[in-house]
């Protein structure tokens, strides 16, 4: 008979499974029984990042569960299974389904539910909370038939919720009680300037509402009226009002309760029943909620301390934060309205780039109580250390948000934080651990993330600590190689400058100027793309061709057996009967394999490399140019059929993917491109999945970037939203020109993104905002692209030299004998190595019986 202790948990959400991840890494795990109830009919997944859902995350994405974690660690889950009842007395839990389990220990991480305001009304169709992934499933669908949304709530969770809507492209209004949007975080300047960006970007915001009730609309599926006498016409209403401790399970057991909910805790997170504890948003200490998750796993940390024999304690957690809502960035650091005795503020406000700062500071001026940054939190990591460390103020503390004094430095470089100091507050990971890390050689982000967990959880901390990890490898003595190759030592993005700046035109001459010895397999076709790429210059000439890749050298894709494939642009998937039946036309006469492929094209196989030119003779005479599928290059856009014959469809995207396929053909990349243009959110052109994609809404066009299928299928990201034609363009003309400028080697655009410093919101700032005043450059690099655009088929059929390679054997016109095919449903296909064993022997008979015949 087991004489382990067991215990339950009830919740498993992210601090559930936190807790659960907290105990496993103990390694004492094993001496308990574990099992946890989780309502939700999914395992725990990420809340904070939930909106992501909205821009093609799915729900495996958002799971913070790693794939055999339960039963590997022996712990019993049971899903969709609410816990009911708990019987103290009896040390029992039973659940909806009639589970009942004994504990010996019990941890409730039952977390909070979404206040809805009881306004008559609230209760009708078309009305959400914003929790749950089901919850998002039905605002989807819910958006799908609506143009009108609006939020009531405009905190933290209300601006989430906004963005989702917009995401939607839904008309989108925020309805907030309180006079100003994130009434708790905010002061009322920094609250007047989030409300100027919000609108600015196409939401409506309505503070000091109090909505009295909902009913049917005369436009829209609902009518909110105000107390005021105002009223707001919506097809979708979602409730954020806040959130309320989900306590009933603790307060039916007789648990002690706040006055106004939450389960009383003390500093090891126990309940005034010592072998029940309580963590997360349902626990309240010395009289708090904290309604963020960081706190939560802090709780969960010390309740696995305790089990375990470790030490801890929670006494509380800073409640600072830093988000990027709908774009903008948005930090609160500590006291930020200055409740602190004898605070000082410094304030600083540029109505033209619509830049709020706040710094409360304490009397003597030496430490830092709190800030608020709207429009700019580039200095939150820094301003976050004076105050959690307790960090002596510089001499004139609002150097540290005004314009920066050319005679003084007040940023913290990573040196001048204590080992104490907290680089990520969700899994309280100190620079110590960090360094420790490093010592025990750990050298690279992704091996810090895997080992401490730092930057895993909302990825606030991934700038800081990069500039930790480049500090301590400097002290190792670490010096990282990004030589391209031994010819050459830069990195692909200095050769590309190298041709920008000094106008090389071959890779002889970069060997001359900057390289050694003769090249090789990796530095000859990098450059060959970079030049490519910059110049657009016919890639078979002399000077090129000993650069390019077999598929390159002869423009087509070499098969398994030998042969080749064809395939002609089709720009957005769009064709011409005429067209259509010469495609079949050409494959016919020379018995190709066709076959339509995921990206809108035909592609023919089975061309022999003597027969290339003549195919593509015969295509370009019916109007084909050729579809670059055996280049790094842009492969295709494809498109649904748009408002052009879609009931649903809001814009044209046929017309706009055939626009964007004729601007972009020919354009040369570190890796192959593919976009994609949806006429509506139903996204049946699949543009969340493309390094470019684009989508119709009702308020214009949304544009997602660095997403691919492949090996490792990436969602695209979310760039920009309700842009005209106009301006789309310019975005992607800087992306791209970017893109190519900076990759490294053979890298995707995902890779790109996510290895850049910065990521997203840095590509945002560079491609958006200009900040490095290039976009210019990258406009005018863009359009040389497209002005000196050729069809590099079209080039090589009309010069009989470059005709000559096109050949099997170098000093004969003979052809190649190993070139076998045989017919299947239809068409001919290479033929198997038992079906070529065939074919030889069938070709000796006949051989032998020709030789009798001699004979």
């Amino acid at each position: 008979m087991s004489t382990k202790q067991t215990i339950v948990v009830i919740g498993n959400g992210m601090v559930g499974q936190n807790f659960l991840a907290s105990l496993v890494g103990s390694g004492k795990h094993a001496d308990y029984n574990i099992v946890t109830f989780c309502e939700e009919p999914r395992a725990a997944y990420d809340r904070v990042h939930l909106s992501s859902f909205f821009s093609g995350k799915t729900a495996e994405d958002l799971s913070l569960v790693e794939e055999g974690f339960f039963a590997r660690n022996g712990i019993t889950v049971h899903l969709g299974d609410k816990a009911a009842s708990i019987d103290r007395a009896a040390k029992m839990v039973n659940s909806a389904k009639g589970v009942t389990t004994r504990y010996d220990k019990l941890v409730l991480a039952t977390g909070s539910y979404p206040f809805v305001p009881p306004v008559p009304g609230h209760e009708r169709p078309h009305c959400f909370v914003y929790r749950t992934i089901e919850d998002l499933e039905a605002i989807t669908a819910s958006a799908q038939d609506g143009r009108v949304g609006v939020v009531i709530g405009g905190g933290l969770l209300g601006l989430e919720a906004a963005k989702a809507l917009t995401d939607l492209g839904l008309q989108t209004h925020v309805v907030e009680f309180a006079p100003r949007l994130m009434a708790v975080q905010l002061d009322e300047s920094g609250g007047a300037m989030l409300r100027q960006k919000i609108e600015a970007l196409g939401v409506t915001v309505h503070t000091g509402k109090n909505t009295s009730v909902i009913k049917d609309g005369d436009n829209c599926r609902h009518k909110m009226c105000f107390a005021d006498g105002t009223e707001l016409e919506t097809d979708l209403i979602l409730f954020s009002a806040g959130i309320r401790p989900r306590d009933e399970l603790a307060r039916t057991s007789g648990l002690d309760m706040g006055p106004r909910g939450g389960i009383v805790i003390d500093n090891q997170c126990k309940t005034s029943d010592p072998d029940i504890y309580a963590i997360g948003e349902c626990a309240l200490w010395n009289g708090m909620i904290f309604g963020l998750v960081a706190p939560g796993y802090a709780m969960a940390r010390t309740v696995a301390a305790d089990l375990t024999g470790g030490e801890g304690s929670f006494t509380g957690a800073d409640m600072s934060t830093k988000l990027k809502l709908m774009g903008v960035d948005v930090a609160s650091i500590g006291d930020a309205h200055a409740r602190t005795p004898g605070a000082m503020v410094y304030t600083y406000q540029n109505g033209a780039t619509e830049v709020y700062k706040r710094l409360v500071v304490s009397q003597d001026k030496k430490r830092l109580l709190g800030a608020v940054l709207v429009g700019d939190a580039s200095g939150y990591g820094t301003l976050l250390q004076y105050c959690l460390n307790g960090i002596e103020l510089p001499e004139n503390p609002d150097a540290l948000i005004l314009p920066s004094r050319s005679d003084e430095s007040v940023g913290l470089g990573p040196d001048a934080l204590p080992m104490s100091a907290t680089i990520c507050s969700c899994y309280n990971v100190t620079k110590g651990d960090i360094c420790r890390s490093i010592d025990g050689g750990c050298t690279t982000i992704g091996g810090l993330k895997a080992e401490t967990k730092a930057s895993t959880g909302c990825g606030g901390c991934a700038a800081l600590l990069k500039s930790v990890l480049n500090s301590e490898l400097s002290k190792h003595g670490y010096e990282v190689n990004t030589d391209i190759c031994e010819h050459f030592p830069y990195t692909r993005q200095d050769l590309y400058n190298l041709v920008m700046v000094k106008q090389i035109t071959t890779f002889d001459e970069m060997l001359e100027k900057y390289g050694k010895g003769r090249g090789c397999d990796i530095c000859k076709p990098a450059v060959g793309s970079i030049l490519a790429s910059y110049w657009n210059d016919y890639i078979l000439k002399n000077e090129h061709l000993g650069l390019q890749d077999t598929n390159d050298t002869f423009l087509a894709n070499m098969q398994k057996d030998g042969t080749y494939s064809v395939v002609p642009r089709i720009t957005g998937g769009e064709i011409k009967p005429d067209m259509l039946i010469a495609l079949g036309q050409v494959a016919k006469n020379y018995k190709l394999y066709t076959k339509i492929t995921g990206g809108q094209r035909v592609d023919l196989f089975g061309a022999r490399v003597d027969q290339l030119p003549s195919i593509w003779k015969d295509l370009i005479d019916a109007g084909f140019e050729s579809g670059h599928a055996y280049g790094k290059s842009l492969r295709t856009v494809k498109s649904c059929v748009g408002s052009t014959w879609c009931r649903y469809g809001v814009d044209d995207s046929v017309g706009l993917a055939v626009e964007l396929e004729n601007r972009y053909k020919g354009l040369r990349s570190p890796h192959k491109l593919k976009f994609a243009v949806s006429g509506c959110t139903r996204e049946c052109a699949e543009a969340q999945g493309k390094d470019v994609g684009v989508i119709a809404t009702e308020t214009g066009w949304n544009l997602y970037v660095c997403g691919n299928g492949g090996m490792k299928p990436r969602h695209a990201d979310l760039f920009a939203t309700g842009l005209d034609k106009t301006t789309l363009i310019k975005l992607i003309d800087r992306f791209l020109i970017f893109y190519v400028r900076t990759a490294d080697r053979l890298q995707r655009t995902s890779v790109w993104m996510e290895n850049m410093e910065g990521g997203l919101d840095y590509l945002k700032s560079v491609v958006i905002d200009d900040k490095l005043g290039i976009c210019e450059q990258l406009e005018q690099q863009m359009q040389y692209v497209i002005d000196t655009y050729q069809c590099e088929w079209k080039t090589t059929i009309n010069d009989e030299t470059r005709l000559k390679r096109f050949r099997h054997f170098i000093n004969s016109d003979a052809k190649d004998d190993n070139v076998l095919f045989v017919e299947e449903r239809g068409q001919f296909r290479p033929a198997l190595e038992d079906e070529r064993k065939h074919f030889k022997l069938i070709a000796e008979t006949e051989q032998e019986t020709v030789m009798g015949d001699v004979e």
